[in-house]
């Protein structure tokens, strides 16, 4: 009987992570791509990689559905990110395990698929590092809070680049198109329940303030934020019953100077 319950839960869950999902295809037009439902006809590796970035972050969500304690809301999707993991505030290099500055398994993320690259080899051999993303998971970690308990998340969910730097290239999202990101970003709140929120930067923090969510507003890692990111980020975990005291992620040296 408990087992049946337990697939039932795990069936709605992933029922829920799968419209979810469904939200993501209708992203705004103009200079904006969608990794989840288009292909970088000059980056992607193939055309299946659409496919493999939905694969992933579906993953990603159901991995943490029930278990989320802090979530952690950026600005936008990133080139060096989202834009090719399908995960935001993730690089290539992190699911890969091949960071170079903190040691991360690719259970850490999900467990029930193969984690992929969907850039082409010769444009990173490595895949692409983003350095928000090294610095958001690897304070969090470093801090002692579970991989599951903590889910990243944009205001704006897909990845607004400049037209005439092409797809690898970030921009700010303008004002029509956060307005377009907000029916998702309530939709994410809903999804994951969680105790604390917080944005990084004032870009996510407004979005969040426009569907009042109350949240913790912290320095954007990114253009020499790092130093009070990482400051601001612990005063909120340490104040936190929740979180693991292990650290088991602080594994040496490096993986204490992100």
């Amino acid at each position: 009987m408990k087992l049946g319950i337990r697939s039932l839960q795990k069936f709605m869950s992933a029922q829920s992570v799968e419209r979810f999902i469904g939200l993501l295809k209708k992203s705004p037009r103009g200079a904006v791509f969608n990794p989840w439902w288009q292909v970088d006809k000059q980056n992607d590796v193939d055309r299946n990689a659409p496919a493999i970035r939905r694969k992933q972050l579906r993953a990603y969500l159901e991995e943490r559905l029930g278990k989320v304690k802090l979530a952690v809301i950026g600005e936008a999707l990133g080139y060096r990110g989202g834009h090719f993991s399908g995960i935001p505030m993730t690089s290539e290099r992190l699911l890969l395990g091949r960071s170079k500055r903190f040691h991360i398994k690719p259970g850490d993320f999900f467990s029930d698929v193969k984690p992929r690259r969907t850039s082409k080899p010769e444009k990173c051999p490595d895949g692409f590092s983003e350095p928000t993303a090294t610095i958001v998971w690897g304070t969090l970690l470093r801090l002692g809070i579970k991989p599951e308990q903590f889910v990243l998340w944009n205001a704006f969910p897909w990845h607004s680049f400049d037209s005439r730097r092409g797809m690898l290239s970030n921009r700010v999202p303008n004002k029509s198109e956060r307005a377009a990101g907000l029916p998702v970003l309530k939709a994410f709140l809903e999804l994951f329940s969680h105790d604390q929120v917080v944005a990084l930067g004032k870009i996510a923090a407004a979005q969040l303030e426009e569907l009042n969510v109350n949240a913790h507003c912290v320095r954007h890692p990114a253009s020499g934020g790092a130093k009070l990111f990482r400051q601001q980020i612990a005063k909120i975990v340490n104040k936190l019953t929740w979180r693991s005291t292990s650290r088991r992620h602080g594994l040496d040296g490096r993986a204490n100077v992100i």
